[in-house]
């Protein structure tokens, strides 16, 4: 797909592309966005997390969690977020407005994640607890604190870094992903 800055609809496919080989590709750009909520104080917390899921047709990214953590208590009070993700090959910033549902992590799921990664998933004491010392945190696999994030987008905006000119757009759920052309 070439010149796929040119058109909104184009672009927006384009984004989704990115998106789902970051759920393949553990080199990609798209393979660690940034999450951001809002903190139960009011506070904008941000954090990398990986992605898991990217359906383009339902517009949903998916992540995995611990259900004990900061985010999770955050996306409880307010289930708004944002996720960012920033492709420097293709020169296209990604930014998502996002619906976030909370739901249990399956025991297939579970199955399907490597040892290294269940670790982090459970431990003691749980994520945020202060520590005195790093070593005073235990990690283990806890199928109960599993968690997945499933993020409904709302609004995406693209912004893509072109040679002759920045081309940005902003597309909404509400008006069937159509994309506007924007000021960069």
């Amino acid at each position: 797909m070439t010149d796929w800055w040119l058109q909104t609809d184009r672009l927006l496919a384009k984004a989704w592309t990115l998106l789902a080989r970051g759920v393949t590709d553990r080199l990609a750009a798209a393979r660690h966005p940034v999450l951001a909520t809002v903190s139960p104080e009011g506070w904008a917390d941000a954090r990398t997390v990986v992605l898991r899921g990217a359906v383009a047709e339902s517009a949903l990214l998916t992540v995995h969690t611990d259900s004990a953590s900061d985010k999770v208590a955050a996306l409880r009070a307010n289930p708004r977020c944002a996720l960012l993700v920033w492709d420097a090959k293709a020169q296209l910033q990604i930014r998502i407005r996002a619906r976030a549902r909370i739901t249990p992590g399956d025991a297939k799921t579970w199955a399907e994640l490597p040892d290294g990664a269940r670790q982090v998933y459970g431990g003691t004491p749980p994520s945020g607890t202060s520590l005195s010392v790093p070593e005073n945190h235990v990690p283990g696999p806890d199928l109960a604190r599993f968690a997945v994030l499933d993020c409904q987008a709302e609004e995406i905006d693209l912004l893509h870094l072109g040679r002759d000119r920045h081309r940005r757009a902003r597309y909404a759920r509400v008006d069937g992903w159509h994309g506007q052309w924007i000021a960069p």
